[in-house]
C-alpha cells in the first residue's frame, strides 16, 4: 500500500507538466525537462531509486525517443520535399478541379487528404499543410484552421505509420516486466497484443467517426456561413457518409489484418480514390454550390496576415520564427508524378512488413543495441533499417531525381525539416525519459512503481465507472503533451493498471486510450498554435480551442459509452 507521500510524489511529474504548459504556457521544450527533474526527485525520495537506476531509466527513455525522432524526421523530410517540388500544389489543384463547393472541398481535403498526411507524417502536420491549402482556395483562415484540426481525427490514433502504438505502447510495454509476463501468460507477444488494441481503437473510431466528416462541414457552415446554420451541411450528408464508408472499411480491415502501421495510410488512399471516382462520375454533388459570404462581410478576426487566395500563387512554409515564408511557385506537375513518392512509400512499407525474408534482414542488420544498461536489467535498441524512418529517407532520395530537385531545393527541404523537428527533439527526449523513471521506479526497488500507485488510487476512487473516463484521460495526455504518441507513453501503463485493478479488459481500455490520445490533439496548444501560424493568424488560440471542444465532447462522450458497453457487456472476459 502506497503512503500519502508516495502518492503525492507519483503525481508530481504529471502535475508539473499540466501547471507549466497549461497554467504558465511554457513550451514542451522547457516543461518536459522540468518534469524529468521532478521525476528524478520523486524516484529518489519516494522510492529510493539509486542514481544508476535513474540514469539507466533515462537512457532507455532517450533510446525510445530516438526511435520516434528517426521516424518523425523522415516523415517530415518527405513532406517538405514534396512541398518544395510543387507536388502538393499539384495535388491541391487536382482537388480544386473536382468541385468549387466548399463543403465538398472539406470532405476531400480535410477528412481524406488530411488523414493521408496524418498517416504519412503525423505530429501536427495535417493542419499545418491542409490549412494553407484551404486558404489558397479562398477559405477564411480561421475557418481553415478549425476544420483542418477536426477532420483527420480517425487517423491520429495511428499517426505516422503507426508510431503512437508501435513506440508509445509496444516499446514501452516491452520494458515493463509485469506487463510482459501477463501478456505472455495469454500466449501472446506484446506486438500481437497491441495489434488487438489497434483493432479495438479502429472499431471505436469507425462507430463514433461516422459523424466526423459531417461535423467538419457543419462547423464550417454554422460558424462561418452567411446564414450560420447546419442546414447546408445536411445537403451533403450523403457525401459525408459515403466518404466515411470509403475510408472506414479499408481502415478497419487494415488495422485488423496488419496492425497499427497502415490504417491511416491505406484507409485514406483507398477512400480518396473511391470518393474522387464517384464525384467525377457525377454522384453526390449538391444541387447548388455553397460558398462563404462576401469578403467584406467577414469579421476581422477571421483573417490575419495572409489574405485568402494568396497561396494559390505562392507556396507557404513555416518560418523559423513561427511565421510564414514564401517560396516561388514551382513548375506545374502532373498528379501522377506528384503522388508517385507516396505510392512508392506505401508499397515499401507494406513489403518490408509482410515479406518475411526481408523483415528478417532489416530487423537484424544495422541494429544499434544496448543491453544491461549501466549494469541494470534494462535494454534498448534502434533498428536503423526496419523503422519507417528508413523508408521515408529512401523515398526522399528517389524523389530528388524523380522531381528534378537541384541543390537549393534539397537544402531548403532539409532546412525546413530541421526547423520543424528540432523543438520536438528536446520535448520527446525528456518526456519519454520522465515516463521511464516512473515506470522503472517499481522494478528498481521491487515495489509498486509510480504509475501502479496512481492507477490503484484512481481505480479505488472511480470504481467500475472508470471505463467511461478512459478516452478523456487519453485526451488529457495529448492536451498536456501536444502529442498522441506521448499521451500513449504517459498513460498507456496507467490505463493498463486501472483496468487490472477494476477487473475489466485491458485490451478494451487501451484501445480507448489510443482513441483518447487522438481526441486531445483537437485542443493541444502546440497543434493549435502551429496551425494558426501557417495561416498568419496567431493570437486566436482561444477561439479555436472553444470551437474544437464541440467535436471533442461528442467524440469522448460516445467513445466512453462504447468502452463501458464493451467492458461489461460485449467483451467482459477479454484480456
Amino acid at each position: 500500500m502506497a503512503t500519502p507521500t508516495q502518492l503525492l510524489l507519483a503525481i508530481l511529474p504529471l502535475v508539473t507538466i499540466a501547471v507549466l504548459m497549461v497554467g504558465f504556457y511554457w513550451p514542451a521544450t522547457r516543461a518536459m525537462p522540468m518534469a524529468w527533474v521532478v521525476a528524478i526527485v520523486a524516484g529518489y525520495v519516494g522510492w529510493g531509486m539509486s542514481p544508476t537506476w535513474i540514469a539507466a531509466s533515462s537512457i532507455v527513455g532517450f533510446i525510445t525517443a530516438s526511435n520516434i525522432i528517426y521516424i518523425v524526421f523522415g516523415a517530415i523530410l518527405l513532406l517538405y520535399t514534396l512541398k518544395q517540388t510543387g507536388a502538393f500544389e499539384a495535388i491541391n489543384r487536382g482537388f480544386a478541379d473536382i468541385s468549387d463547393d466548399r463543403r465538398v472541398q472539406v470532405v476531400l481535403l480535410v477528412f481524406l487528404m488530411g488523414s493521408f498526411i496524418e498517416g504519412a507524417a503525423g505530429f501536427g502536420t495535417p493542419a499545418a499543410i491542409v490549412g494553407p491549402l484551404l486558404v489558397g482556395l479562398g477559405f477564411p483562415p480561421l475557418a481553415a484552421v478549425v476544420v483542418a484540426l477536426t477532420g483527420n481525427l480517425m487517423a491520429i490514433t495511428f499517426g505516422a505509420v503507426g508510431t503512437p502504438l508501435i513506440i508509445g505502447m509496444i516499446d514501452v510495454f516491452e520494458s515493463v516486466e509485469y506487463v510482459n509476463d501477463a501478456v505472455q501468460s495469454q500466449g501472446m507477444t506484446i506486438a500481437a497484443w497491441v495489434g488487438d488494441i489497434a483493432t479495438f481503437a479502429a472499431t471505436y473510431h469507425v462507430i463514433v467517426g461516422v459523424a466526423l466528416p459531417f461535423i467538419g462541414v457543419a462547423m464550417m457552415t454554422r460558424f462561418f456561413g452567411e446564414e450560420r446554420s447546419i442546414r447546408p451541411a445536411l445537403e451533403v450528408l450523403p457525401l459525408t457518409l459515403f466518404a466515411w464508408a470509403a475510408f472506414s472499411a479499408p481502415y478497419w480491415l487494415t488495422a485488423y489484418a496488419l496492425g497499427p502501421t497502415f490504417p491511416g495510410l491505406i484507409g485514406s488512399m483507398v477512400g480518396l480514390a473511391i470518393t474522387i471516382g464517384v464525384l467525377k462520375a457525377g454522384y453526390f454533388h449538391p444541387d447548388e454550390e455553397w460558398d462563404f459570404g462576401p469578403r467584406e462581410a467577414w469579421p476581422d478576426h477571421w483573417v490575419g496576415d495572409i489574405e485568402p487566395g494568396e497561396s494559390e500563387d505562392q507556396d507557404m512554409a513555416v518560418a523559423a520564427d513561427g511565421g510564414v515564408q514564401q517560396t516561388p511557385q514551382t513548375q506545374e506537375m502532373s498528379l501522377a508524378k506528384a503522388w508517385a513518392p507516396y505510392v512508392l512509400l506505401a508499397a515499401l512499407l507494406v513489403v518490408t512488413r509482410v515479406w518475411d525474408p526481408l523483415v528478417n534482414f532489416l530487423t537484424t542488420t544495422l541494429v544499434l543495441e544496448w543491453s544491461d544498461i549501466l549494469g541494470t536489467s534494462l535494454a534498448g535498441s534502434i533498428q536503423m533499417l526496419y523503422l519507417p524512418g528508413a523508408m521515408f529517407l529512401a523515398v526522399h532520395l528517389v524523389t530528388v531525381p524523380l522531381h528534378g530537385m537541384d541543390g537549393n531545393d534539397i537544402k531548403a527541404s532539409w532546412a525546413e525539416t530541421l526547423e520543424k523537428v528540432a523543438p520536438a527533439v528536446v520535448a520527446l527526449l525528456f518526456a519519454v525519459a520522465t515516463v521511464q523513471i516512473m515506470l522503472q521506479s517499481g522494478t528498481a526497488t521491487g515495489s509498486d512503481g509510480m504509475l501502479i500507485v496512481l492507477s490503484e488510487t484512481v481505480a479505488d476512487f472511480t470504481g467500475r465507472a472508470y471505463p467511461f473516463l478512459a478516452p478523456w484521460i487519453g485526451a488529457l495526455g495529448a492536451f498536456l503533451a501536444g502529442s498522441n504518441t506521448v499521451s500513449d507513453i504517459l498513460f498507456g501503463t496507467f490505463q493498463y493498471g486501472v483496468a487490472d485493478n477494476i477487473g475489466t479488459s485491458k485490451t478494451v481500455m487501451l484501445g480507448a486510450q489510443a482513441v483518447g490520445g487522438a481526441i486531445g490533439n483537437l485542443i493541444a496548444v502546440h497543434n493549435v498554435v502551429a496551425a494558426l501560424a501557417v495561416v498568419g493568424l496567431v493570437g486566436q488560440e482561444g477561439r479555436v480551442i472553444r470551437l474544437e471542444l464541440i467535436p471533442l465532447t461528442y467524440y469522448a462522450t460516445f467513445t466512453g459509452l462504447l468502452v463501458l458497453l464493451f467492458s461489461y457487456v460485449v467483451f467482459p472476459g477479454m484480456f
